[in-house]
């Protein structure tokens, strides 16, 4: 294993893939928001919804797998 990752397009390369991925990611969750009937942040920290908590967490993990295979394939 070599320094090929201090090369500078592989480095600018790695940037710019990690952040195309969380925009895609940051899109993809307001959009998910927006179509919920309810302000997920506002039900999360305010109203302290634990459950609510739980089911993005796991969208958000399935929305950052979905991108991270897109990006490498």
């Amino acid at each position: 294993m070599g320094m090929e990752w201090l090369k500078t397009g592989a480095f600018f390369g790695s940037i710019m893939f990690a952040l195309m991925g969380v925009v895609i990611f940051l899109l993809a969750f307001v959009i998910i928001d927006k179509l919920t009937p309810y302000n997920l942040w506002e039900e999360i920290v305010e109203k302290q919804n634990r459950a609510l908590a739980l089911v993005v967490a796991a969208m958000s993990l399935g929305i950052c797998i979905i991108v991270a295979a897109a990006i490498h394939g």
